[in-house]
């Protein structure tokens, strides 16, 4: 399936149910780039090579790209989330449970970015889903194992390869600039860290934006009384799209979120940074090209203890990292519990 742009602004004006189901997701799309992005850029912030300013605007920048150029590359990942769950056969319904899901990860992000803790919308977007399809399914015949798993699989290689690639990163630059001057060494990675943020927000626009893509073609699908079709084309309007809400997203900034990623964790000197950026963007980009989807909170959180480790496990400030993991245990069944008690209410109401 395919469907242009002019196709879509026609089915917007005649199908009332599209153009809520839009503003939802794109409402989650913006959620995402304030409350998520963020975290690809903290560590240039923590270590002062770049301004909390400029480091939004390059996140901004190189998150439209990612979505852009990875989507154009490589889908696999849209797909995933958009297999990942079945609504049903009755495609008004479908739509009314999409939009409940919606509704609860906005919250969910909200709050979480409220607290300052750097809960991942990845999570909370397929929890959401998840307990939407629960729900309009009165049971767990609309969860896609195959799927699912996959988010499992995810959780596992963002954390052992977030936490390895940060440590052993480390130790690789260590031994290599040992007898290099510090102060030589320090302006070094401070202009190597800006290309490691870079590729970070990169890297978080092609997981993220990718996911949310999937979201926005399951929801036309459904608008449109489309049920169970598989094969589709991501047009290139609906990139452009997705990237330019992201992208405004990530120039509103999250600075709670920095702080708490960024200078609570670990303090880092600029060769962790530049480390925590490398290590993280390895592990998105070995996911995305394998199509699971990670979370990037996860993924540069992980990269971040890892750093820390190197030097000593008391360097890591593991009261702040018990947080975020409580935050990432809860997502899960929060989320997915919120978006099915949504889903009962806007069935009920609607």
């Amino acid at each position: 399936m395919e469907i242009t742009f002019i196709q879509f602004l026609g089915q917007l004006v005649a199908n009332p149910a599209l153009g809520i189901i839009t503003i939802l997701t794109l409402g989650v799309i913006l959620v995402n780039g304030w409350t998520d992005a963020p975290n690809a850029i903290a560590t240039c912030v923590s270590t002062r090579s770049l301004s909390p300013k400029k480091s939004i605007i390059m996140a901004a920048i190189f998150n439209f790209l990612g979505v852009f150029v990875m989507t154009m590359l490589n889908a696999t990942v849209v797909q995933t989330i958009y297999n990942m769950v079945d609504f049903g056969n009755n495609a008004d319904q479908a739509l009314i449970a999409l939009a409940a899901a919606m509704v609860s990860i906005v919250v969910w992000a909200v709050a979480a970015w409220w607290f300052g803790i750097p809960t991942s919308e990845s999570h909370a977007l397929i929890a959401g889903i998840s307990g939407a399809a629960i729900a309009i399914q009165k049971g767990f015949a609309g969860i896609n194992g195959s799927e699912w798993i996959k988010v499992i699989y995810g959780l596992v290689i963002s954390t052992i390869l977030g936490f390895g690639f940060g440590f052993v990163v480390t130790k690789i630059i260590r031994a290599t600039c040992k007898r290099i001057n510090r102060q030589k060494a320090n302006r070094f990675f401070k202009k190597t860290q800006i290309a490691g943020g870079a590729a970070m927000a990169f890297m978080h626009g092609a997981q993220d934006g990718q996911k949310f893509m999937g979201i926005f073609l399951l929801g036309m699908c459904l608008a449109n009384g489309n049920m169970g079709i598989t094969d589709f084309v991501i047009p290139v309007w609906l990139i452009i799209l997705c990237s330019a809400v992201m992208t405004l997203g990530t120039s509103i900034g999250g600075y709670r979120i920095i702080k708490t990623v960024g200078v609570g964790m670990v303090k880092m000197e600029p060769y962790e940074g530049c480390a925590a950026d490398i290590a993280g963007a390895l592990c998105l980009f070995i996911s995305t090209v394998f199509g699971i989807p990670v979370s990037t909170t996860h993924t540069k959180t992980t990269a971040i203890m890892g750093v820390g480790s190197a030097k000593r496990l008391s360097n890591v400030n593991w009261k702040v990292v018990k947080e975020m993991v409580l935050a990432w245990v809860l997502t899960f069944p929060g989320c997915g519990l919120l978006g099915m008690l949504s889903t009962f209410l806007f069935m009920k109401i609607f």
